[in-house]
């Protein structure tokens, strides 16, 4: 979305989803091709874009899970999200010595911040 101009966003956006929306990976797949061909003409960029990743974004589809989870994980929003709170909690450890040291912060900084984790969402 953001290789194309604001006021055009909401427009793809909608078709973005509409795209996702389809039950099977095949259907998804095939409306996502014929929109990587309309958005070529619109931004090239954005098109090699959708190129570049589409296999990846259809992984949901793949698994068959996409209409119970698709909700919670159609974006990386959660592990951004869990990185950011690993990161806050890690940020004043200036002396790592060893791998497994690392490891054992990790552990225990994702162990902290496991009680703030919502339920994912179903439908």
């Amino acid at each position: 979305m953001s290789y194309l101009p604001k006021g055009e966003q909401p427009t793809w956006r909608r078709k973005f989803q509409a795209a996702y929306a389809h039950a099977s990976c095949a259907d998804a797949k095939r409306a996502l091709v014929r929109l990587q061909k309309e958005l070529a003409l619109a931004n090239e960029s954005a098109a090699r874009s959708l190129e570049e990743g589409l296999e990846e974004t259809l992984t949901l589809h793949r698994l068959g899970i996409f209409p119970e989870l698709g909700r919670s994980f159609k974006t990386t929003n959660l592990i951004e999200s869990v990185m950011s709170q690993l990161e806050d909690k890690t940020q004043r450890v200036d002396r790592w010595r060893m791998s497994d040291q690392k490891l054992r912060w990790c552990a225990a900084a994702l162990w902290s911040v496991e009680a703030h984790f919502r339920r994912v969402k179903k439908p």
